[in-house]
Parts: C-alpha cells; structure tokens; sequence
C-alpha cells in the first residue's frame, strides 16, 4: 500500500445491529442507553457514530421511528446504513423517510479518509441476498480508484462481509484487495470478529438487540495513519476509556509492507471526568508520561525497534483509571490470503470481547 497520508486519526464508534421491535424492550432501553453514555462521555473526540444495519427488526415505519427518536438524544453527528430486517418490505422507502439518511451509495472524505457507505440489501431479492447491483459497484470502484490516486486510505462501511455478496464477492474481493481500503466495518454477524487478510482488516460488531455471546456494548475503531485498531467496551465497564491508536497490535498490523517504523506511540481517552495524565509502558519497563494533544490524544517515543508489550495507563481527575494493552511487532504484518470472509479471523482476543465463538445467525448461532 503506497503514498498514504492520514494527519490525524479517523476515530468513530459502531453500536451493533439494534433489531428495534417496540418501545420500552431491552434492545430499546440498552440503545437509549448507550446514547446516553457516548452524549456523557464522548464529546468532540469521535467523528461519527455508525449503525451498520437490521436498525428495524421488519422494517416498519413505528420501528424506524423508534430508532430515529433515539437518535435525536444523541447529541453526535452519526451515519446509519440498511441492512436485510430493513429491506423486509422489499423497499427501503421507509429506511430513508424513517431515518432521513442520504441515499446510498455515498462517500464522504475525514481526516484524510474516504469513507464508503454502501447498501448492499436493495438490490437483492431481501433476506440474506446481498448485492451491490452494477450501478453501486462501479460507483465503488471509481472511488476506491480515485482514493489511490490521490494516496488516501479508505473505509468502507457495509452490512456483511464482502464474500456474502454471491456471485459478486469475488470481484468485490479483489477490487477492495487492490484499494487503499484498510478497514471494513460490518454488523449482522451478531457477534464481534475480525478477520485480517495482512492488508485489510474485516470488523464485525455484536448486535445490540440480539445477543448470544456476551454483553451488550459499542466498538470503538480508529484508522491511524496505517493502522487500523478496534476495542469493544461492554455497556456497564466504567469511565475512562482508553485505545492505542497507532500502532497497530501484531495481529492488525499491516507493518512491512514498505511502511516506515513508527516514531511515536499514540492514544485516545474518552470520558466525562477531565484526563489528568496518561502514561506509556513498555513491557515491564518504567512508565513513561504521555504528552497531551487535541482531541483527547496522547503521544510518547516508541523506544523499541523489537516485539514489545505496549500499554498505556489514563488516569482521570477523579484518579479512575483504564489501561489498554497491545502486542507490537515490527514485522507483525500478515501473509497475505485474500477472501473478503471470516477465513481469515484472528480468531479469540478476550480483552477485545472477541471470543472467537461465532454464536451468531451466520455461522453457530440460533436462526434468528
């Protein structure tokens, strides 16, 4: 991957597929509060919040505008894409008049990244049938090869993986495989995964409104020049929360394919209570004192050139505290074995909530 560029980091937050039925559920009362919390919490240091689709259980007009009032509390700008439960009545009239979204497909350019947001459900036959029908992938793929050209990374947000779109996943495989795209967030699954080909990074998020394997919670995803990082934080964790954004842990990193070694260690805090300091440790060496920069960032040298343990300590003024720990490895990139699926999973990381149990509709979980 040449000629990136990215100053400041892409940071947003992705709350999994809310499956809305009726007010006052569970689903409806977590959504809500999840709401609450990023309004809290959050503030300025994020540059979306992302649904990443089946926001309507059947796609009714009560259930779209039971989401879209719960969107009015959030006091944060915020993205949402269709997924199959919306296009239940074979239409997404109701997603867009519900929701009031852009039409799909669309592209919007932050902090340097492009970010793709595709429907993949409208031109399928509803249920699992996912398509971009021609029209959207040559839109994407003018994209994608314009973002090259002019040396951005891209992100691209969609439903499912890549390799479920039928008979166009394989070119849809290979046109994101020769992009600039390093991180492909998606819902549906149900259940958090990543799967990384050592180019780009494939993120599925837990759904909201239905659960099997674990806590209902929110995915915090970063693209911090080259590297990608992704941290669920459950629901009921306390404040603050803290993610290294650069560089990547060893098993998102695309290191060593002709990228430069990184000079410095960098982080967000997010939290209600101001952020007194932050401190970086290597291995078990001493902690070192971050310096502080916009937005809720951190920074300090990375004095290693070999396989380390990074981890980084915020402390708020209330003197509460969080770490947030990574494997680093400068020559951790990954073969490369393109699929645009869960092939390629990482597997479990049990500090991410990524459990690795794939209790979900799409692979051992119940048939929702």
């Amino acid at each position: 991957m040449e000629n990136i560029s990215n100053a400041r980091p892409l940071r947003f937050v992705q709350i999994g597929d809310l499956h809305a039925t009726d007010h006052g559920l569970q689903n409806h009362r977590d959504f809500l509060r999840i709401v609450d919390e990023l309004n809290d919490n959050v503030g300025g240091k994020i540059d979306f919040v992302y649904l990443p689709g089946d926001n309507a259980e059947d796609g009714t007009s009560e259930q779209f505008a039971l989401v879209r009032d719960g969107l009015k509390r959030l006091r944060l700008p915020w993205r949402a894409i269709p997924g199959d439960h919306d296009f239940k009545p074979r239409s997404l009239t109701r997603f867009y008049d519900g929701l009031y979204v852009p039409k799909l497909p669309f592209a919007e350019e932050i902090k340097g990244c492009v970010c793709l947001f595709l429907d993949v459900v409208s031109q399928g036959t509803g249920g699992p049938d996912f398509r971009l029908g021609q029209q959207q992938f040559t839109w994407l793929k003018f994209r994608l090869a314009a973002a090259k050209q002019e040396g951005k990374t891209c992100v691209v947000l969609m439903h499912a993986y890549p390799a479920d779109l039928g008979d166009e996943a394989e070119e849809l495989t290979r046109v994101l495989d020769e992009s600039n795209t390093l991180l492909v967030a998606m819902g549906h699954t149900h259940y958090n995964e990543i799967s990384h080909d050592g180019r780009t990074v494939y993120a599925a998020t837990r759904s909201t409104g239905q659960i099997e394997e674990g806590p209902v919670g929110l995915a915090f995803m970063a693209v911090d020049g080259n590297a990608v990082s992704w941290r669920f934080k459950p629901l009921e964790s306390p404040w603050p929360f803290v993610m290294i954004t650069s560089p990547a842990d060893r098993r998102l990193s695309i290191h060593g394919d002709g990228q430069p070694t990184p000079a410095e260690v960098r982080a967000t805090v997010w939290g209600a209570a101001t952020t007194a300091h932050a401190d970086l440790r290597i291995d078990d060496g001493p902690w070192l004192r971050m310096s502080s920069i916009e937005g809720g960032q951190f920074n300090a040298p990375l004095r290693s050139d070999t396989p380390c343990r990074l981890e980084v300590r915020a402390t708020d003024q209330n003197g509460s505290q969080e770490r947030d720990v990574i494997e680093w490895d400068p020559d951790g990139n990954r073969d490369r074995a393109s699929s645009g699926s869960d092939t390629n999973s990482i597997g479990a990381w049990p500090e991410r909530h990524l459990f690795g149990t794939q209790l979900g509709p799409n692979r051992n979980g119940r048939k929702w």
